[in-house]
């Protein structure tokens, strides 16, 4: 195989995301042909309402994953924090690459921390995981909508028209604006999303010569990080857009993963964590939703989705 086919979003982020993919190859394969092939998805498109209305983060990667089917492209190039549940029978995900920090960062002009907003600050954030915590930690701030990538959002922000906004870190690292960050949230403030600040790389199950050029990518720690978070989220049927948190962390042979689901105006938190071998990274991720789920969370998710 002397050439490959990378499908991407156009977005900034994204379009970093496939160039980091591509290097990582010719690294490797340095007689590999790359093409990346940029495509243009629903969410791309509907920039005027909150994911939570039109579907959900899977907007973001439905086109990908066609094109996969359609084999225009080879791999397509994901946030694991934006990919379904579940995945099109014809297509996995075998590699992940190592995480960026998975944090949420405050970013604002005027304040240098979150907890030092004045009463009634206006906050932007699209996602209900990252509101429900940060209402909870301060139920008197105005929390609003905010679509569009990282630079629009950052637009917005500097056109006054909010005192600070929420971004993944991850994204602003790795488009060499950390400057812009104000501060890095304390998990205890804000845990993460669900595979925040890692990359992953789906691709055909049928394709084992693809396969075999990507697998020097994967990451065993971060992978089996995303598979225990990803476990969790799917046992509570949590889609990409609802108020659930969960994140994990290895140490030695032992996986730490705690988990939060939440009502979006953060007047009820639903805490839960658990530890256990590595190896067992799906079923401690599946154990720790059915924990939530004993302490009400499917009533709490249940309200959202209707």
């Amino acid at each position: 195989m002397n050439k490959i086919r990378i499908g991407t979003r156009k977005s900034p982020l994204a379009l970093w995301q496939a160039y980091f993919i591509r290097d990582e190859l010719l690294t490797r394969h340095p007689s590999l042909e790359c093409e990346i092939v940029k495509l243009s998805t629903e969410g791309d498109r509907i920039l005027d309402t909150p994911l939570a209305k039109i579907g959900g983060k899977g907007l973001f990667i439905k086109e990908l994953e066609q094109a996969l089917i359609d084999e225009r492209v080879d791999i397509a190039v994901h946030s694991m924090k934006d990919v379904t549940v579940d995945l099109p029978e014809a297509l996995h995900i075998p590699v992940i690459c190592k995480r960026e920090a998975p944090w949420d960062a405050f970013v604002s002009n005027k304040y240098d921390h979150f907890l030092n907003l004045p009463q009634g600050a206006r906050l932007g954030t699209s996602s209900l995981r990252r509101q429900m915590q940060l209402k909870a930690a301060r139920p008197d701030l105005d929390v609003v909508s905010l679509r569009g990538n990282v630079n629009t959002r950052l637009a917005k922000l500097d056109a006054g028209e909010f005192d600070a906004i929420i971004l993944a870190a991850a994204g602003l690292i790795r488009l060499e604006m950390a400057d812009r960050i104000s501060e890095t949230l304390a998990p205890e403030i804000c845990l993460p999303a669900v595979a925040q600040g890692a990359v992953g790389v789906e691709c055909r199950k049928s394709d084992d010569q693809t396969l075999s050029l990507l697998m020097h990518l994967n990451h065993p720690p971060t992978h089996a990080r995303v598979i225990a978070e990803r476990a969790m989220n799917a046992t509570l049927e949590g889609g990409c857009q609802v108020p659930i948190a969960g994140f994990s962390e290895i140490h030695e042979d032992t996986l730490h993963l705690r988990g939060i689901v939440g009502t979006p105006d953060g007047s009820l938190l639903l805490h839960a964590d658990i530890a256990g071998l590595t190896s067992n990274a799906e079923e401690l991720g599946q154990e720790l939703a059915q924990l939530l789920l004993a302490k009400g969370a499917g009533d709490i998710l249940a309200e959202v989705y209707g």
